[in-house]
């Protein structure tokens, strides 16, 4: 058992769909004759993007109490998970030819394959940016209340 501590605000969730097909192409009698194991899965789940503020050290706040300002400067927005969801993904066909062995890792490799697609859709769809925007947002929402009137977000990544 392990206990970690975590300080991820999550900012952003893509719910994801995709359909993927694994193919295991088996080469038997020599080479001569070829055959083929297939599993399409139906892949269902969300990937969280958000900024890990376990990275922000005293020195990226900068507060200025005469003026009511601070300036924070945030990592870069992270994908933090993408995760299937169990009971909404599902195998939808399984097709073992004849002369072809089951390959009982064919489903892993598709979960696998399907979680890195639905990161790369996360991406390529601006996952990032939302996850940029909502953490500025939730930053200045947090520390207004602390007195300050100006809430100014730098981001590590930017410069």
């Amino acid at each position: 058992m392990a206990i970690h501590d975590v300080a991820k605000l999550e900012t952003t969730i893509f719910h994801v769909e995709r359909v993927v097909e694994v193919t295991d192409a088996q080469s038997r009698l020599w080479g001569l004759v070829k055959a083929n194991d297939v599993l399409l899965l139906v892949a269902v789940g969300d990937v969280v993007a958000g900024v890990d503020l376990a990275k922000v050290s005293a020195a990226d706040v900068r507060a200025n109490e005469a003026s009511r300002t601070v300036t924070v400067r945030l990592p870069a927005p992270e994908i933090v998970s993408a995760t299937l969801d169990e009971r909404a993904t599902r195998v939808y066909r399984r097709s073992t030819e004849l002369l072809a062995a089951r390959n009982e890792q064919l489903e892993g490799e598709a979960r696998r394959t399907a979680e890195a697609q639905m990161r790369k859709v996360a991406i390529d769809e601006g996952i990032l940016d939302r996850a940029r925007v909502s953490a500025e947002s939730t930053v200045r929402a947090l520390l207004r209340p602390l007195g300050y009137d100006h809430v100014d977000i730098d981001w590590g990544d930017r410069g």
